[in-house]
């Protein structure tokens, strides 16, 4: 596959190259090899970006809903037809197994572009009588948003910020990762192909002084990130100096508590979607596995015999199961944090080694013993890393994972119902599991509280944070005043 894409940038409808940006190596992570190189937007290029996203928007914001809505779901049956090639693209850009990419990112951004699309025909203010007089609203489009994105989901983040914005009528520049910077031009290519009109979803490629220059421009109404909670803190506070509007979907380390009673295979099966999936590099990730007492040999004990059919090896090969992580500085971290978990006494259970060979590929790694005060309970890893602590109490447990300034998701497995929603309710948590985890469809607002971020995505909440209410008060009778 050609993954060289045809220029770095795509503005205002066309590629656009400057190579006197600096150049930024696409690196394979099942081999470590280069596969691209694209350059960082040089001032000209975010103010050309910037200025085609202004132009472009009014006349988007003055069409109906429903036509707007036509392109998004036409780019959706688009991106379908080419999911066997956005998945191979999408596997190069960030190691993911093909087996994965196939079924879980540009359909789920299908999904997005499909959703939205037909909600873009709904989206109208309502009447309000007031006697004699009335009052109406309109739903407004913000303007010009910027979507910054994170290197785990390159194609679903790019459709996920860009699907609702332009259903409400708003311009989009979005940057992709420096570390998988491929997917979002496909993205684009595709939203103007299916007849979205120029300037109103660009592609720049760059790193933090890039985004910086985007975030802070007054002519951008408003800024959604995702990514980790330091760089959400820098970008909130940026966007906060302008009043710009902002959602923030941050890092986690999320809580999964198994019950006496939960199906074990059940609770083994979300824990390896919580911990292993993506390679571990997922932000909502039940990291932190609280088994109770009873069962936690068990549950340990299962859990290393479904580890070891894990298949490791080429991303592409459709038997792969687990790849590689997306560069070797996010491998060096996760085997950094397995050396401070053996050293503050965690028991390894399973794997904690990097995999000899080319590319960036370690052990999916489980340590049980974990006390709440341990490093690995603690930090957010972003890795293939799984913390199991024991637990008695329902009170405790659930006073015990809302423990941590993280507040992204949590999960919960038994066979009580009735437990099952009150430690739900207790969560304090966006985003939650019963007896699942890591479901993610677009009709579902996902986000997080506390230092998890702002706003949701997804779903009829996503359109609140995409658009404004304005309220246009009519009387009907003659105007009072004191004098």
């Amino acid at each position: 596959m050609k993954t060289q894409p045809t220029a770095s940038h795509f503005i205002d409808g066309e590629y656009v190259e400057d190579t006197a940006g600096a150049p930024i190596e696409v690196i394979y992570p099942a081999t470590g090899a280069v596969i691209a190189t694209v350059h960082a937007a040089t001032p000209a290029i975010v103010e050309r970006a910037i200025a085609a996203a202004k132009k472009a928007q009014h006349s988007w914001a003055a069409m109906t809903g429903t036509e707007r809505g036509r392109i998004l779901r036409r780019a959706a049956d688009i991106m379908r037809e080419r999911n066997h090639d956005l998945s191979v693209l999408e596997t190069y850009d960030t190691g993911k197994p093909y087996q994965e990419t196939s079924v879980a990112d540009a359909t789920s951004g299908a999904d997005a572009l499909e959703y939205f699309g037909g909600m873009a025909a709904t989206l109208t203010g309502e009447h309000i009588q007031l006697g004699e007089d009335w009052v109406y609203t309109r739903r407004e489009a913000l303007g010009v948003c910027v979507g910054i994105g994170a290197w785990n989901y390159p194609t679903q983040i790019a459709c996920w910020k860009g699907a609702p914005a332009l259903a409400c009528g708003n311009s989009v520049i979005f940057k992709p990762s420096e570390t998988t910077p491929l997917c979002a031009l496909k993205v684009a290519e595709i939203l103007h192909e299916a007849g979205l009109p120029a300037g109103l979803y660009n592609v720049v490629q760059g790193l933090g002084d890039v985004g910086a220059a985007l975030v802070t421009d007054p002519r951008v109404d408003k800024v959604s990130l995702t990514g980790s909670v330091p760089t959400g803190r820098k970008v909130y506070a940026a966007a906060a100096a302008d009043m710009k509007h902002v959602t923030m979907e941050l890092g986690g380390k999320s809580p999964m508590i198994v019950f006496e009673d939960a199906d074990i295979e059940n609770a083994v099966s979300g824990a390896i979607l919580g911990n292993f999936y993506s390679s571990g590099q997922v932000c909502s990730n039940g990291t932190r596995v609280f088994v109770h007492k009873d069962i936690k040999e068990a549950f340990l004990k299962r859990l290393s015999e479904r580890l070891a059919n894990a298949v490791i090896g080429d991303p592409m090969d459709p038997a792969t199961s687990f790849g590689p992580m997306v560069s070797k500085q996010q491998m060096d971290i996760a085997l950094g944090y397995i050396a401070k978990g053996e050293a503050e006494g965690a028991r390894l259970v399973y794997g904690g080694k990097a995999i000899e060979g080319e590319g960036f590929y370690m052990q999916p790694t489980v340590f049980a013993d974990v006390t709440d005060d341990m490093t690995i309970a603690r930090e957010e890893i972003f890795g293939p890393v799984m913390a199991v602590l024991d637990f008695e109490d329902e009170a405790d447990v659930l006073a015990r994972a809302n423990d941590t300034e993280f507040g992204l998701a949590a999960g919960v497995f038994t066979r009580d119902l009735s437990r099952a929603h009150r430690v739900a309710a207790g969560f304090e948590a966006g985003t939650c599991y019963i007896n699942t985890y890591n479901d993610a469809p677009v009709e579902a607002p996902f986000g997080g509280v506390k230092a998890s971020g702002v706003g949701r995505e997804n779903s009829k909440a996503a359109i609140e944070h995409y658009s404004q209410v304005k309220s246009v008060y009519v009387r009907m009778g003659d105007m009072e005043a004191p004098f």
